[in-house]
C-alpha cells in the first residue's frame, strides 16, 4: 500500500514529519493520532500545517460553562437554567470506580506515558494502514482534554465547533503542543479531574456530576462499579451508547469497559463478571432547564430575572458580553421573591381566573421603600404550548423585559397621579370643580412647551350617569372616579405638572415611550404594565419616595472551584413628592376602599388604600392598591384586547359586566391577605380632609356606579404581542352602560385621549 500521493508527492504524514524536523516515528505519531497513514479522505489537505514553534505558548482554557441556580429570598431554588448542564466537582468527589473506568477504556497507559503514547500510536498506525482508514485513534486523555477545551471555547457557534473538531494535521499539531504543555503544568490527577468535568456524556449532561444525576439520580462520588463503567462507555459515542434510547447497545459497551478494567488490573475477573450480570438500573432524572421548571408558578419572574441580567449594563457593557456571562453560568442568583407572597399570588390567581378563560390576569407585588419585587404571577401558565393555554409573554412587565408590546390601558387607576400633581402645585385637598355630567374637553391646556393642547374638534366626555354631576371636592371625586372632575383639574394645573409627576414615578408606556401630553391622560388611555403601576403606587405608601424595582439581591459565580461575587443592580430611591402630598393621596385612596368603588377589595385588618380602573368596552379591569409595607397591581383582560368582559364567565363565576372592583379587586385582596399574614400592620399618617357638604355629588346616593367607556384599543395577536393600546373606561357598581359616542380620533392610539372611570 503506497504512502505516496498519486502524483508522486509525499504523504501528509511524511510532510508533517519533515515540517516538524522530527523522526519518522514522530511522523507516525501524527498519522496515528487520528489520520489514515495515507491521504485517504483528503483530510490533511483540508487543514494548514503551521509551524510548531509559532503556536502560542499557553493553552487558553475558558471557564467551564455550568448550570445557574435561581433562588428566592429565603434561599430555596426557584429554577435552574444552563447553556450546558454541568456542575464542576473535585477529583476527590468522583468515585474511584469512575476514575479507573474512564482511564481503562480511553487511555489505559495514562499514568505511564507523557502527552503522547508512542506505543498506542504505533498500534493505531498499524490498524489504520490495514483498514485504509481511521480504524483506531491514539489520542491520550490529555489530548482529548485539549480537544474538549477547543470545543468548549467554541461554545454554540457551529463554525467554531467544526473548526475545533475537524480532522486535519494542523489541528492535531496544535493539540499535540498544548497536550505537552498541559502535562507539564497540571499533572495526571488534575488532567483527569478536568477531563471528567469537561467531557460530554449525552442527554444534555456535561461532566460526570451531571451525568450521574441524569442517568442514576445520584452524585459522582456515589457511583457504583457498574454505573461507572456505563458512563465511561458512553464517552466514545454518546448517541450510539445512549442507555435511554438503546439499552442493549449501552449494556454491551458497559461490559466492554468492565472487561477492560479487569484486563488492566483495576478489578478482579469475578468483580467484572458480577457487574456485567447486573441490570443497568437506570433512574433517569429529566433535564430541568429554564424557567419552564420554576416552582410556585414563578416562571415569569424567572424570565424577568434573565431579562434583567441580559439588559442591565452592570452585568457587561455590551449585549454580547452579558450573554456570554449568562451562558457561562455557574451563577447562584438570590432574588427578592418572597415565597409566602408568591404562593399567595399563585393561589389567588388560580381561585379567581382559570387557565382556560377567555381573559387572563396578572399580579405583581412590590415592597415600598426598597423596590423589591416580592411576587409576580399570572393566570396563563408559562410555556409555549398554546393548546395548554401557555404563553411566554409576561403580562406584568413592559415589552423590553418580555411583556406585551404596549402594556394595558389603566383606566382610572391613573387619576391618583393627577391628584398628586395638583397637590404638589398647591391645590388644596378639598379642591372643588363644577364636574358637570357632560362637557367639552377644556381648551387650551398648557403643555410643557410653548404650544398648548387645543380641542379643535370639540370633543366631549361625560361621567358614569346623568345623576353623577357636581360640584365635587377631591375626596368624593376620587371615591366615585368622576371623569369631568379630573379633566378639569388637568385644565387648571396644566399638563406639565402631571407629566413631571409621572416622570418622577417612572410611569411609561409598555413599549418604553413617555406618556403623551393630552388631557385624556387623566383617564388612563395609554398602556402601562402592572409592575410599573405597582412600583409607582409604592411611592404613595413610602410617603413620596419612589424606588426603582429590583429583582436580584446578590449573585455569586463559580469559576472552576473558585467563587466570586458579581455586582448587581441596586434600587435607586428619590423623592417624587412631598410627604404631605403622599399622605393626602393615601387618605384619598383609603376612602376608595372604605366606601368607594374599591370597597369589595378593602382589607379589614390593616390600613390599606387603592384605586379601581375599567377601560374601553371592558377590555381591561384593574385594581392597584397598597398598605404601608406592600404595594400590588392586578390586571384582568384580553392580551389581544379583543375580548369585551360582558356576560362572561371568569374563574367559573358569571359576570354581567366586569369592573375594577369586581374581579381584579378580590384577586388583590386575597393575594395581599396571604402575603401579609403574620406581618406588621403599620398605619398611614392621617391627614384631615374636609368632607363634602351633606347630599352633594352623591349621584345615586351610594357612590357605586357602573358603566362603560368608549374608544377602541389596537388589536393584537393572542399572545399579547401587540395588545394593550387603547382607551380609558369606567368603573363603579351597578349603573347601566352609557350609550354616548366620542369621536374615534379622540381616544385611539397615540392621539392619547380616552375615557376612564373608576
Amino acid at each position: 500500500m503506497s504512502k505516496k500521493r498519486s502524483g508522486g508527492g509525499l504523504s501528509p504524514t511524511q510532510q508533517a514529519a519533515k515540517f516538524l524536523g522530527v523522526s519518522v516515528l514522530a511522523g507516525a505519531v501524527l498519522a496515528g493520532i487520528a489520520l489514515p497513514a495515507f491521504g485517504a479522505l483528503g483530510l490533511a489537505a483540508k487543514g494548514s500545517v503551521e509551524s510548531f514553534d509559532e503556536l502560542p505558548a499557553n493553552l487558553k482554557t475558558p471557564p467551564l460553562s455550568q448550570r445557574t441556580t435561581i433562588l428566592d429570598a429565603k434561599g430555596a431554588t426557584i429554577a435552574t437554567v444552563y447553556s450546558r448542564d454541568r456542575t464542576v466537582v473535585e477529583l476527590k468527589d468522583i468515585s474511584p470506580y469512575m476514575q479507573n473506568a474512564i482511564v481503562a477504556i480511553e487511555d489505559s497507559r495514562f499514568y505511564k506515558h507523557g502527552a503522547v503514547d508512542l506505543k498506542g500510536v504505533l498500534r493505531a498506525l498499524n490498524k489504520n494502514v490495514q483498514s485504509s482508514g481511521v480504524a483506531e485513534g491514539a489520542s491520550t486523555l490529555t489530548q482529548q482534554y485539549v480537544k474538549n477545551v477547543f470545543v468548549e471555547e467554541a461554545g454554540d457557534d457551529p463554525t467554531k465547533v467544526a473548526q475545533a473538531t475537524q480532522q486535519t494535521i494542523g489541528r492535531k499539531i496544535k493539540e499535540l503542543k498544548y497536550a505537552i504543555q498541559v502535562e507539564e503544568e497540571l499533572g495526571k490527577k488534575k488532567i483527569l479531574e478536568n477531563y471528567l468535568n469537561i467531557t460530554f456524556f449525552g442527554q444534555q449532561a456535561y461532566g460526570v456530576e451531571a451525568a450521574a444525576q441524569r442517568y442514576f439520580s445520584t452524585s459522582a462520588k456515589d457511583l457504583t462499579l457498574a454505573q461507572s463503567a456505563l458512563l465511561a462507555g458512553i464517552v466514545q459515542s454518546p448517541s450510539r451508547y445512549d442507555p435511554i434510547n438503546d439499552e442493549a447497545e449501552a449494556t454491551k459497551r458497559r461490559n466492554v469497559v468492565l472487561q477492560r478494567m479487569a484486563e488492566v488490573g483495576d478489578i478482579s475477573a469475578a468483580q467484572s463478571r458480577k457487574a456485567q450480570s447486573e441490570k443497568l438500573g437506570l433512574k433517569v432524572s429529566k433535564p430541568r432547564n429554564g424557567c419552564i421548571t420554576a416552582v410556585d408558578d414563578a416562571g415569569f419572574f424567572c424570565d424577568y430575572v434573565r431579562n434583567v441580567f441580559l439588559t442591565d449594563p452592570v452585568f457587561g457593557k455590551t449585549k454580547e458580553a452579558r450573554a456570554k456571562t449568562w451562558n457561562q453560568g455557574g451563577l447562584t442568583i438570590r432574588t427578592t421573591l418572597d415565597p409566602q407572597a408568591q404562593d399567595s399570588v399563585k393561589k389567588s390567581l388560580k381561585d379567581h381566573v382559570y387557565e382556560s378563560d377567555k381573559v387572563a390576569a396578572a399580579a405583581t407585588l412590590v415592597e415600598p421603600g426598597t423596590g423589591k419585587i416580592v411576587a409576580m404571577g399570572q393566570s396563563k401558565p408559562y410555556g409555549t404550548n398554546a393548546k395548554q393555554h401557555q404563553t411566554v409573554i409576561n403580562y406584568s412587565v413592559g415589552y423590553g423585559m418580555g411583556g406585551s408590546n404596549f402594556g394595558f390601558p389603566t383606566g382610572s387607576t391613573f387619576k391618583p397621579f393627577v391628584a398628586a400633581a395638583a397637590l404638589e402645585e398647591g391645590r388644596p385637598a378639598d379642591q372643588e370643580y363644577s364636574s358637570p355630567y357632560q362637557m367639552e374637553y377644556p381648551s387650551p391646556v398648557q403643555t410643557c412647551d410653548s404650544k398648548p393642547w387645543v380641542n379643535t374638534r370639540g370633543e366631549k366626555l361625560e361621567n358614569e350617569s346623568e345623576s353623577e354631576k357636581g360640584p365635587y371636592r377631591l375626596r368624593k371625586a376620587m371615591e366615585l372616579s368622576v371623569n369631568t372632575y379630573f379633566v378639569q383639574m388637568i385644565s387648571d394645573i396644566g399638563l406639565c405638572p402631571v407629566v413631571n409627576m409621572t416622570n418622577k414615578l417612572q410611569v411609561v408606556q409598555g413599549n418604553g415611550d413617555k406618556l403623551p401630553e393630552v388631557p385624556a391622560i387623566a383617564l388612563g388611555s395609554k398602556g402601562i404594565s402592572p409592575l410599573t403601576m405597582a412600583t409607582a403606587y409604592a411611592a404613595f405608601a413610602a410617603r413620596g419616595m419612589y424606588c426603582t424595582p429590583v429583582a436580584i439581591e446578590s449573585i455569586t459565580q463559580k469559576v472552576g472551584q473558585a467563587k466570586k461575587s458579581l455586582e448587581v443592580p441596586k434600587s435607586t430611591c428619590s423623592r417624587a413628592m412631598s410627604e404631605k402630598t403622599a399622605d393626602t393621596v393615601n387618605q384619598l385612596l383609603k376612602g376608595v376602599v372604605d366606601s368607594g368603588t374599591g370597597k369589595t377589595a378593602g382589607l379589614s385588618d390593616r390600613d390599606n388604600a387603592g384605586k379601581t380602573g375599567t377601560t374601553d368596552s371592558r377590555k381591561n379591569a384593574w385594581f392597584v392598591g397598597y398598605t404601608p409595607n406592600l404595594s400590588g397591581a392586578v390586571w384582568v383582560g384580553s392580551a389581544s384586547q379583543k375580548v369585551e368582559m360582558k356576560k362572561i364567565y371568569i374563574g367559573g363565576e358569571y359576570n354581567e359586566l366586569v369592573y375594577g372592583g369586581q374581579v381584579p379587586g378580590p384577586i388583590w385582596k386575597d393575594a395581599m391577605t396571604g402575603a401579609l399574614a403574620g406581618k406588621d400592620a403599620p398605619n398611614f399618617n392621617f391627614v384631615d380632609i374636609p368632607e363634602d357638604n351633606p347630599g352633594r355629588g352623591d349621584g345615586d346616593g351610594n357612590g357605586n356606579g357602573n358603566g362603560d367607556g368608549n374608544g377602541d384599543g389596537d388589536n393584537g395577536d393572542d399572545n399579547g404581542n401587540t395588545g394593550g393600546q387603547g382607551d380609558g373606561g369606567t368603573d363603579g357598581g351597578s349603573f347601566p352602560t352609557p350609550t354616548f359616542s366620542i369621536p374615534e380620533n379622540l381616544f385611539q392610539g397615540n392621539n392619547g385621549n380616552g375615557g376612564g372611570r373608576g
